[in-house]
């Protein structure tokens, strides 16, 4: 279990990551941004506790995007792992 949620943790970084490196490559012009949302919400949530920071904002950007789309590959990698114990041998 504890592996699992290290990689979904990890592959929700790299996903996060993706997306925030995707917005400045595209020129901000594309609709995956959507996709940002969660992040984005609790960026500008937080935006007067952290002192109007840019920095800060993209920080809580990336890391609540990790950690949500981190709890979905985690949702995923435990049904396939769930999946797959149910095969017949």
């Amino acid at each position: 279990m504890k592996s699992g949620v290290i990689i979904a943790l990890a592959i929700g970084a790299v996903v996060s990551t993706v997306l925030l490196v995707m917005e400045q490559l595209t020129d901000y012009s594309i609709a995956v941004m959507a996709w940002e949302m969660p992040g984005i919400s609790a960026a500008y949530l937080f935006w007067g506790a952290v002192g109007s920071s840019v920095f800060l904002g993209v920080a809580i950007t990336w890391a609540v995007n990790a950690i949500v789309y981190g709890a979905v590959a985690f949702v995923v990698l435990t049904v396939a792992k769930l999946a797959i114990r149910g095969l017949p041998e």
